[in-house]
């Protein structure tokens, strides 16, 4: 087992182990079960007063939820490698973005994303649903493991500079301590009802399935509350009773059945559960360059000509001919797309209304995609800062401190400010790695993880001029085209 130089405090257990290819904690990352043990493990977060309040107000998971895990895989992969300087600069990224994430919720409580004690419950909830994945599935750990693997949990909270007390120092205090919080701190959230009776329910399909609507939609009619009640049922009785949480029949055979399930996925040849492998396939999409959208590509193609031949083979009712377009139907037209403009792109958090937090949510997209340091992403998030004032000062008219899609949809057309032009050109000079005042083939594919829609081979690749690339961000931030990389970007789910 990879270790490190320091001593767990209050143990006789020499050095504390880091997280890598030898250590406990890997061992679950390629078990198939172990999505079941993070959905149980992100509700139990979301109950949490503080860590519900700030997934409310800031986090996409509701409007993007494929990008908010592959967000999220990336970052666990980074904080247990075997690496010591990315787990380091993992952290330190991590503690930039919740540094940023403070407010209030309903209640008038305050919140922060830096609070010691939310931060250890976080790693607490993962620690005890790998265990109790393990109990449900009939494999329970011996005590050996469990006291190891509590080791590394712990030891990946210090990797994020939190002080070794918030989590108890040994393991049958750790289960005091998670009941007294189950017992005295957690809630019935907001957060937390979304993820269990709407999330799963209305999840978009991922860029792999857009194109097959209609089989997303059935599938995800039959698993949506299948999944939602398998997290009720795996939740501990206590808080189930506490926050009124309804038990549907059979729950718990379901649960224990389905973990059962898909545990035996583990006998599968490697690559086909790897997690990093099917979260990129689920996010690919079809006119991405690499070489698994040929197929996806090809497949879609099929489905629309067989969707096609089937519709010009059914009688078609009657219609009376299309009346001619007046002008205050174009006007209504242009309200329509700038208004799903507003909902699928500006509306980062899902909650209806443009807020800072939306801002700031590309933002944090876009300094993740570019693995940017502190000095640049702060500059990232200060022009950002900009055009949320420069939008509030012409779009507010209510002076409410939010945008609605109707106020943005009236004023549309005159988006492209000065503070919107220094975000494009912000995020140009950020991407622009090298400095050589355009943005090559590598530098592209890392922000859009997409195809390049142009030809790379000519010119030693270089296909993005700053005027080109401020052009087309400005084209598509104001709304007036959605055809671009930009799009999958910003708008995908």
């Amino acid at each position: 087992m990879t270790t490190s130089d320091t001593t767990n405090p209050g143990t006789d257990a020499g050095p504390e182990p880091v997280a890598g290819p030898d250590s406990r904690l890997h061992t679950f990352f390629n078990d198939p079960r172990w999505a079941l043990a993070m959905v149980r493990a992100t509700v139990l977060e979301a109950a949490h007063p503080q860590i519900g309040a700030a997934l409310i107000d800031n986090s996409t998971f509701v409007a993007h939820p494929w990008r908010r895990l592959h967000n999220t895989f990336l970052s666990m992969q980074r904080m247990i490698g075997a690496d010591a300087q990315v787990r380091g600069r993992e952290a330190a990224r991590l503690n930039r973005m919740h540094e940023r994430l403070k407010g209030t919720d309903p209640r008038s409580r305050p919140y922060d994303a830096m609070d010691p004690g939310a931060r250890a419950w976080v790693v607490a909830t993962l620690y005890e649903s790998s265990v109790t994945m393990c109990r449900l599935s009939g494999q329970p750990l011996d005590q050996a493991f469990m006291e190891e693997l509590y080791a590394e949990f712990r030891a990946v909270l210090a990797t994020m500079g939190d002080e070794p007390g918030q989590l108890p120092d040994s393991l049958p205090e750790f289960w005091q301590y998670f009941d007294r919080t189950v017992e005295e701190e957690l809630e019935n959230t907001e957060a937390m009802r979304i993820i269990l009776y709407k999330l799963f329910d209305h999840l978009p399909a991922p860029p792999l399935l857009s194109g097959f609507p209609t089989l997303w939609a059935t599938g995800r009619a039959v698993a949506g509350p299948v999944v939602g009640a398998i997290a009720v049922a795996s939740l501990p009785e206590s808080f189930r009773r506490r926050a009124g949480l309804p038990e549907m029949p059979g729950a718990q055979t379901l649960m224990q059945g389905t973990y059962l399930a898909v545990g035996l996925a583990r006998f599968l040849p490697a690559g086909w559960i790897q997690p990093e492998a099917v979260i990129d396939l689920l996010a690919l999409s079809p006119d991405s360059d690499d070489p698994r959208a040929r197929t996806v590509a090809a497949l879609h193609s099929r489905m629309k000509r067989a969707g096609a031949l089937l519709r010009l083979i059914t009688p078609l009712p009657a219609q009376s001919a299309p009346a001619s377009r007046t002008a205050s139907a174009t006007d209504s037209a242009q309200r329509q797309d700038a208004e799903g403009f507003f909902r699928q792109v500006l509306d980062q958090t899902g909650n209806g209304s443009l807020d800072w937090p939306d801002l700031a949510a590309m933002a944090r997209e876009l300094a993740g995609r570019l693995d940017l340091d502190e000095p640049e992403e702060t500059r990232l998030y200060h022009a950002f800062a900009d055009w949320w004032r420069e939008l509030q000062s012409a779009l507010d008219s209510d002076g409410d401190g939010s945008i609605s899609a109707q106020e943005y949809a009236a004023a549309a057309p005159g988006l492209a400010g000065p503070a919107l032009i220094r975000v494009a050109e912000t995020l140009f000079e950020v991407t622009d790695r090298n400095g050589d005042q355009q943005i090559d083939a590598d530098e592209y594919r890392t922000l859009f993880r997409t195809a390049f829609h142009r030809d790379v081979s000519g010119a030693g690749g270089v296909t993005y001029t700053r005027s080109a690339f401020v052009r087309e961000f400005l084209t598509f931030m104001s709304g007036r085209q959605r055809s671009t990389p930009f799009d999958p970007l910003l708008a995908g789910a």
